[in-house]
């Protein structure tokens, strides 16, 4: 997984998509795009005609192949005549990428499907009927807005995931992981669990460990489990061996980027669909703080959920009785797994950036992130000899480093935040940044001393 040297050709020839020298859509594109827009309305008008017009497997796959045919088609028309490189195309000036009234317009619809989706569904019932030919072919069982949303899901990694590669093929770091995340979303995150429905068995997604999927641990969830046969005990320890045995340690040997951005289904759609956006993150030092704070905040409170649950299981449950699950969801679950991992954590891709939830909320980054900032073999090692201060690696940098005054001062960059997705040497025109792993103990001063190191960090231990 160690990053390699990054081979960056010249400018792209044209700084927008465009038409004999100037800004707009050749021929193919607007084929294409006419294509992709008539795919869309197909699966916009079943959630308003009257239901039973648009259903079997015809609308479905006609508005499937019509969409994602004409959105693959236009991102190879897009990009097939651009060299390899930095292709900025005016993000900070395009409506849609800098917090312009489209982009605004985009959050909104994200966060009001969002909302829909987890607390009102009878809006959409149109789109989710139409999804039953394949619901019932993968599970047995009729589709319904989880369905909807595992689909639409799916289908935003895999077509932005396309684009992702086709923008930066220059890097073959970027195209294997983006093919990593593409297939363990579509497998794992999709047709996995599906298909574990068809088989009357629990619907496990494989992906998903505590503490980011806590119920898998809680007390409540291992009788759900259980119900599951061999299969199911199958499912406990391996969310338990994820947990406590493979998470630390192939930590420790590749930071977290080994899951969350090449396994994580969150990381996935942030690094697909959200690349556009990843420029949004704030890198000041008052949000690294806040970061810090929500994030173990977040880290402490469900370790708190979980010891407290399991405490209640083992003394006979004498607090809530056998409400545990319900007081779970209506708190923990609706707070940070509904409002801010969901709703906020896609729908605000247009105005704070891509990783909004994997940077402020997400325990379990926060977990690999302690592993990776102090016991980790993972770097990224700066040659500040060679950096022009473009600002590039900053500015790409979707969990908010600025990467360039660690490349000016010619440091290790060893953030706990840091994702290890590759994207700031991908943009570097000086091949200034290198993704490596090494021995722990020359990746920043006092990382001999790990332990102490981190005791330092929490303010237990006076720096020496």
């Amino acid at each position: 997984m160690s990053g390699a040297l990054i081979q960056i050709g010249s400018p792209s020839p044209r700084p927008a998509l465009s038409t004999g020298g100037k800004p707009g859509l050749k021929g193919p594109e607007k084929a294409a795009a006419l294509l992709t827009a008539v795919g869309a309305l197909i699966f916009l008008a079943s959630f308003f005609v009257p239901e039973g017009t648009l259903t079997g497997w015809g609308p479905l796959v006609g508005s499937v192949v019509l969409f994602a045919g004409g959105a693959s088609s236009y991102f190879w028309f897009a990009y097939r005549d651009t060299t390899w490189g930095v292709k900025n195309h005016g993000l900070w000036t395009n409506g849609t990428t800098a917090r312009g009234v489209v982009g605004w317009v985009l959050g909104v619809v994200l966060t009001g499907f969002y909302c829909l989706l987890y607390w009102a569904p009878a809006p959409l019932e149109g789109g989710i009927r139409l999804l039953d030919p394949l619901a019932i072919a993968l599970s047995g069982s009729a589709a319904n807005q989880w369905f909807l949303y595992g689909f639409l899901y799916t289908i935003a990694v895999l077509l932005m995931g396309f684009r992702m590669m086709l923008r930066y093929r220059h890097n073959r770091y970027q195209l294997v992981r983006t093919t990593s995340v593409m297939f363990f979303q579509l497998g794992f995150g999709f047709l996995i669990p599906n298909v574990l429905k068809a088989m009357n068995q629990p619907e496990f997604y494989f992906t998903y460990f505590w503490p980011l999927k806590p119920e898998y641990l809680l007390p409540f969830s291992q009788g759900w489990t259980i119900n599951g046969g061999s299969l199911g005990m199958a499912m406990i320890f391996w969310g338990a061996a994820m947990t406590f045995f493979a998470t630390p340690v192939l930590t420790y040997l590749y930071g977290k980027r080994w899951y969350c951005s090449w396994v994580c289904g969150c990381g996935g759609l942030a690094e697909t669909m959200g690349d556009p956006f990843r420029h949004l993150s704030d890198n000041s030092e008052t949000a690294w703080v806040i970061e810090r704070w929500m994030i173990h905040s977040v880290l402490v409170l469900i370790v708190l959920v979980t010891g407290v649950g399991w405490a209640h299981e083992w003394m006979g449950r004498p607090w809530w009785g056998d409400g545990g699950q319900a007081l779970y969801y209506k708190t923990y679950g609706f707070f940070i797994g509904s409002v801010f991992s969901g709703v906020i954590g896609v729908g605000f891709y247009p105005l704070m950036g891509s990783r909004v939830w994997c940077r402020f909320g997400c325990p379990m980054a926060a977990t690999m992130g302690l592993i990776q900032r102090f016991f980790s073999r993972f770097r990224i090692t700066t040659n500040g000899g060679q950096c022009i201060s473009c600002g590039n690696c900053s500015t790409y940098c979707e969990m908010g480093i600025d990467v360039r005054a660690y490349a000016q001062r010619g440091e290790n960059i060893v953030r706990a935040s840091c994702v290890g997705c590759g994207v700031c040497a991908a943009v570097c025109p000086r091949g200034v940044l290198k993704l490596e792993n090494g021995k722990v103990g020359d990746r920043f001063p006092g990382a001999a001393r790990p332990v102490r190191a981190f005791f330092e960090a929490l303010g237990l231990r006076k720096r020496s």
